[in-house]
């Protein structure tokens, strides 16, 4: 029985060393795969289990699940940024406790004072009384930066200009909205740190406007520290935001070109509808006469104490000092008064009997909107 050999085809017996390359290349191939299998699973599991930045990934959601943000992950403040000049932000607004600003913003230093040219400001404006508003309306349009008592300050910088606008008043509500919603927007935009008050004359007796301008300016006092008094009728709406309601060196005469007179300065003396006065300015000529009830001359009898204490009025150009005025008949019980003109003769003789330090009225209703604040008070009028 023959027995079969193989020979090996190689020379030199090489038949063997090929042999073995071949299984050290499948045992290399072979770990490789290996590796990368465990490589591959500690991969999947650490995505799962051992990440602590990455959101928690759930599986197989079925689109109820919610997605969680670990405690590590930094919350951002959104860009603080001064708002539009028709929807200021509210003031007092902070940023949310424990976040940090975005990376290339300044959050607002209020603790700069506030430009002398406010910059939102925008020039005419279109004034229209054709719409009625309510005063809920006004509310909603214009309260969302005010504090009670319709007090206003700019958000980000520190005015010098502390204000109280006063406005002798009695029964023209209908009026008083449109003055609300034409006036508080344009002070905000002006950055005056301002309050308005209403003095409201009690009773049907004969209406004494300078009176209650004097009323407001003791009242107002009561409130808050004011530098600045503007006294404005109100059926008087400006129509350019650049007539500025705060004082100057000299007092100001601010309504100079109404439409009722054809927007012209009616006479040289004219210091009716709007005016400002610093405080100093107001008690250096003992405020206004007391003694002017019934319609005109107080506006003159102003006109002549400024000009004997020496001081002059300043006004703005025609084009930015324009009004509009809302047409109505003249009230009940301010009829024009024929004594009243015969008064400004003897301007130097009463000044100093006749004004703040004479001033005697009653307070019966004090009340706190946001809108405004409105003081009812007893003139004690005579009768009409």
């Amino acid at each position: 029985m023959q027995t079969s050999s193989f020979q090996c085809p190689l020379r030199g017996g090489g038949c063997e060393a090929t042999t073995l390359k071949k299984v050290f290349k499948i045992l290399t191939l072979f770990g490789f795969l290996s590796a990368s299998y465990f490589g591959v699973l500690l991969l999947y599991n650490g995505i799962r289990v051992s990440s602590p930045l990455a959101p928690l990934q759930h599986w197989g959601s079925t689109g109820n699940d919610k997605l969680e943000t670990p405690a590590v992950v930094q919350q951002v403040q959104p860009n603080m940024t001064t708002p539009a000049p028709s929807v200021p932000r509210k003031e007092g607004t902070k940023p949310t406790e424990g976040t940090t600003p975005t990376e290339g913003t300044t959050p607002p230093d209020r603790t700069q004072p506030c430009p002398d040219d406010p910059p939102a400001l925008v020039g005419p404006l279109s004034v229209d009384f054709s719409q009625k508003l309510t005063l809920d309306e006004v509310r909603q349009k214009v309260s969302s930066s005010l504090r009670e008592g319709g007090r206003y300050q700019p958000p980000d910088c520190v005015s010098k200009h502390k204000v109280a606008v006063v406005i002798p008043f009695r029964n023209r509500h209908e009026h008083l909205n449109y003055w609300l919603y034409y006036l508080h927007p344009i002070l905000m935009r002006q950055q005056l740190d301002y309050g308005v008050y209403v003095i409201n004359q009690d009773g049907d007796g004969v209406f004494n406007r300078a009176k209650l301008m004097n009323v407001g300016y003791v009242e107002a006092l009561k409130d808050y520290d004011y530098n600045c008094f503007v006294f404005s009728d109100i059926d008087l709406v400006p129509m350019n935001d650049r007539n500025l309601y705060r004082c100057f060196d000299n007092p100001r005469h601010l309504a100079v070109a109404m439409d009722k007179f054809n927007f012209q300065l009616p006479y040289n003396n004219f210091f009716g509808g709007v005016s400002s006065l610093s405080k100093e300015q107001y008690l250096k000529i003992n405020g206004f006469p007391n003694t002017y009830w019934g319609w005109g001359g107080e506006d003159d009898d102003i006109f002549g104490r400024i000009g004997l204490r020496g001081m002059s009025i300043s006004r703005p150009d025609l084009q930015t000092g324009k009004y509009k005025m809302i047409k109505h008949v003249r009230d009940l019980h301010n009829e024009q008064n024929p004594a009243n003109p015969g008064k400004l003769s003897q301007i130097g003789g009463t000044m100093d009997k006749d004004g703040f330090n004479t001033l005697n009225y009653t307070v019966k209703e004090i009340v706190k909107d946001i809108l405004y604040t409105y003081i009812t008070v007893d003139v004690q009028a005579p009768p009409s």
